[in-house]
């Protein structure tokens, strides 16, 4: 699996973008066009909305292919932003395991990873980038 990561910053935040976690639930440019345009290049714009509508919307995206930093903070020595929260595991219907909050993954190599804010686990167990969601599940027209 690549590990492609893009950054977009404002000035105040900075956007990071990892399109190979993406599962293109659209809830990113659906719900704020002016900053998230598939149709443009670069398809995110940080001068189309306030910093705080950004947030808000990035907080939206359920795979975790979204995240952002404030960049005033300061980063922990492995390069991540944690966020203290309660975690909770979410059945979406028909889709993923929806996972709120900090969570560290396991490979079957014993790598570990670390998410925060939300992570889409893999339910119909047909995902090619096992053990996260990659959308497989509307393809095969999973239930359950």
């Amino acid at each position: 699996m690549k590990n492609t990561t893009k950054k977009y910053t404002n000035g105040d935040i900075t956007i990071v973008w990892q399109p190979d976690v993406c599962i293109h639930s659209t809830f990113c440019w659906k719900g704020l066009n002016e900053v998230f345009n598939p149709h443009k290049r670069p398809w995110i714009d940080m001068d189309g909305a306030s910093t705080d509508r950004i947030i808000e919307q990035v907080k939206k995206c359920p795979s975790g292919a979204l995240s952002f930093f404030q960049n005033k903070e300061e980063k922990s020595t492995d390069g991540e932003t944690t966020t203290q929260t309660e975690t909770i595991v979410e059945v979406s219907p028909n889709g993923p395991l929806m996972v709120y909050g900090n969570v560290t993954v396991k490979d079957a190599h014993g790598n570990e990873k670390k998410h925060n804010k939300v992570t889409a686990l893999c339910r119909c167990g047909a995902s090619g980038n096992k053990p996260y969601c990659d959308g497989t599940h509307r393809k095969i027209e999973f239930r359950g």
